[in-house]
């Protein structure tokens, strides 16, 4: 993790959840006092961050980017 977290005890599994504004969720959430163990971050297909409740579990919101599942099969080799 972005901050040296590792993994500890009971491993890394997590709930994830779609959300349709990733930036306006997490904005709403922060007002709120919510703990994030990283900011948004973008992969190839969905943009994500994870949120760490009192007892140390994570939960993972995600949007997936605009058009992602329009684009053609990546070629096979």
């Amino acid at each position: 993790m972005p901050d040296g977290a590792l993994p500890g005890p009971g491993g890394w599994n997590r709930i994830a959840l779609q959300v349709e504004d990733l930036p306006a969720a997490v904005g709403e959430l922060r007002s709120k006092g919510t703990r994030f163990r990283s900011d948004i971050v973008t992969g190839t297909g969905v943009r994500q961050v994870l949120i760490q409740d009192p007892s140390g579990n994570l939960t993972e919101l995600f949007e997936p980017l605009a058009a992602y599942h329009e684009r053609p099969p990546r070629a096979a080799g």
